[in-house]
């Protein structure tokens, strides 16, 4: 359905988007929704915008900060769909201007608004007054050759083709930076501007930033050549815990001693396996991996050395185990505490010897595997318990590797989580905002009992519950979210001062407030009848529906505050 907005119409009530403000000062944070904001000055922007200017050269620069924008209204059409679900179309979309204002980045005065979300329709003319870049434009760059309003015009195409599910595209048509009288800007579909795909390519990549992204993965490909060669291959993480696990893992790499890797469920131990084999001569030979756990105790033996013909009912043919199918390679043994003991003693025989027997066979064969063990629980308990064989423990403790826990390198947590990213937005096909400032915050303060398997696994459910161009928020990535320490919070009261607010997590509601403020019935009543009859224009029928009351109920309250005579 088409909607028209017309100048005479208010638009200033946006407390929904003054509620979004949280300032968390003793953590140094500034939260609008689940994105971080930050106050600068803007003279410091203006420094970086001239810079920027100098570095790139103009058309570049002019690029740069559309896309700057375009990102930032994105993130705000995403916002203003969540908090105005159920208001109409118009309501939904002067969030954006309304979020202009309300950041500081320009008065935005609507003068014509015509949209269809179901046709695609849109056409719309605003005015910016006192425009931050103008005012940039007036410090450190001087009067424009064109229109300067880079940013808040990026921000602009962004929001409302996000909004509208198809192009839109805004130009200024005037601007005060380039020595008009107003800045004046119209939007409408992009192909109905006649200019539409050359101004639509400044919201691609920079050909410079392209050929720097094309030399970047050649680079990261013959990189990725030389560490297959040399066999360094750890996963992801930059910690100085993870560091000093492949440090280690590079020193046992080498030789043909049997690692042991320890460590909780979920760190990545068969990442390291891998990362032992390729680094190792034996890289061009076979990497088998076994989880011990998971299969039954009566087949263990057969499964791991092999079993022969009739040996035992099911037997029906002869075949070779996992250790023969890994000679000259590696064998992973994770959950090695779950072997049995005759399974036990094989395996110690086979480090010792180097041979093995099937099941059921007399006849000895020699193999050639480096063992790799992993546990998740300590052998040492294990061998005083009896549930270990102590010899065994000895020969395969030979170069323990004790991996962090993911809360021990949480630094990593971001290049893990943008991996687990690409490889889910590729999986279903869809492109998310990623994870949303708040999002990555809950994230950084988890504990992750189940470390990064347990990461991929939320990031995997954020992807699926996220929609495309919508950022990851903490309710899609945790079905509860996890406790956290309550920190103090300030927020913007309908005067917009900072006032002093609840705790995190613990979201005051709007009775508690008043409660809590000692304010009388009487003084709410008085407010509520003194805003409906401001948003009625002064007329008692229409602030009567506004309050659910019939015309006489409010005239007699009206009258007995005194506001009718006022009025």
């Amino acid at each position: 359905m088409s909607v028209s907005y017309k100048p005479q119409l208010s638009y200033s009530d946006f407390r929904d988007l003054k509620d979004q403000i949280q300032f968390q000062s003793t953590e140094g944070k500034i939260w609008f929704g689940e994105q971080r904001m930050l106050l600068m000055n803007l003279s410091s922007l203006a420094a970086f915008r001239r810079e920027i200017v100098n570095s790139m050269g103009i058309e570049r620069a002019k690029g740069f900060f559309l896309r700057l924008g375009y990102l930032s209204g994105l993130k705000d059409a995403e916002l203003a769909r969540k908090l105005r679900p159920h208001c109409s179309e118009l309501d939904i979309f002067l969030a954006g201007p309304q979020l202009h204002s309300l950041k500081g980045m320009v008065k935005v005065v609507p003068l014509e608004i015509d949209l269809d979300q179901e046709t695609g329709d849109f056409y719309g003319r605003f005015e910016w007054i006192d425009s931050w870049e103008v005012e940039i434009c007036k410090t450190e760059l001087g009067l424009m050759k064109e229109p300067a309003c880079w940013v808040l015009l990026g921000y602009a195409c962004a929001y409302t083709s996000s909004f509208m599910g198809r192009e839109i595209i805004f130009r200024e048509v005037s601007c005060r930076g380039c020595g008009d009288e107003k800045c004046m800007i119209e939007g409408k579909p992009a192909e109905q501007w006649k200019d539409g795909k050359e101004f639509s390519r400044y919201f691609k990549a920079d050909p410079i930033i392209e050929e720097l992204y094309d030399l970047q993965e050649q680079l990261n490909s013959l990189r990725s050549s030389f560490q297959r060669q040399e066999g360094q291959y750890y996963g992801i993480g930059q910690s100085a815990s993870y560091n000093k696990v492949c440090r280690m893992i590079d020193k046992a790499a080498q030789g043909k001693v049997s690692v042991l890797l320890l460590g909780e469920t979920g760190v990545g131990k068969e990442v390291i396996a891998r990362s032992v084999h390729l680094r190792s001569a034996r890289a061009d030979g076979p990497f088998i991996a076994v989880n011990c756990a998971a299969i039954p105790p009566d087949l263990i033996e057969a499964e791991l050395f092999g079993v022969e013909k009739g040996a035992y009912t099911g037997a029906n043919q002869s075949r070779e185990g996992r250790f023969e199918r890994a000679n000259g390679g590696t064998i992973f043994l994770d959950e090695v505490v779950e072997l049995t003991p005759r399974a036990q003693a094989t395996l110690l025989r086979v480090l010792q010897e180097s041979e093995l027997e099937r099941v059921g066979d007399n006849r000895t064969r020699k193999v050639n595997v480096r063992v790799i063990a992993a546990t998740n629980e300590s052998l040492e308990q294990a061998v005083e318990d009896g549930r270990f064989r102590a010899d065994l423990f000895y020969r395969l403790n030979v170069f323990p590797v004790k991996i962090p826990p993911l809360r021990e390198r949480l630094e990593d947590l971001p290049l893990l989580a943008g991996h687990f990213l690409e490889k889910f937005h590729a999986q279903y096909e869809k492109r998310t905002l990623g994870l949303s400032d708040k999002a990555l915050a809950l994230c950084m303060a988890y504990q992750w009992p189940g470390n990064i398997r347990e990461l991929e696994n939320v990031i995997e459910r954020g992807v699926i519950l996220t929609d495309n161009n919508e950022s990851i928020s903490q309710d899609a990535l945790f079905v509860s979210p996890p406790p956290s320490e309550p920190v103090s919070i300030e927020r913007i009261d309908a005067d917009g001062n900072v006032c002093v607010g609840q705790a995190a997590g613990k979201e005051e509601s709007w009775s508690d407030h008043i409660i809590n403020s000692g304010i009388s019935l009487e003084e709410v009543e008085e407010t509520l009848m003194r805003q409906a009859m401001e948003q009625a224009n002064q007329n008692v029928s229409g602030a009567a529906r506004i309050l659910g009351l019939t015309r006489p109920a409010l005239a007699y309250r009206l009258k007995k505050t005194g506001i009718l005579d006022e009025s």
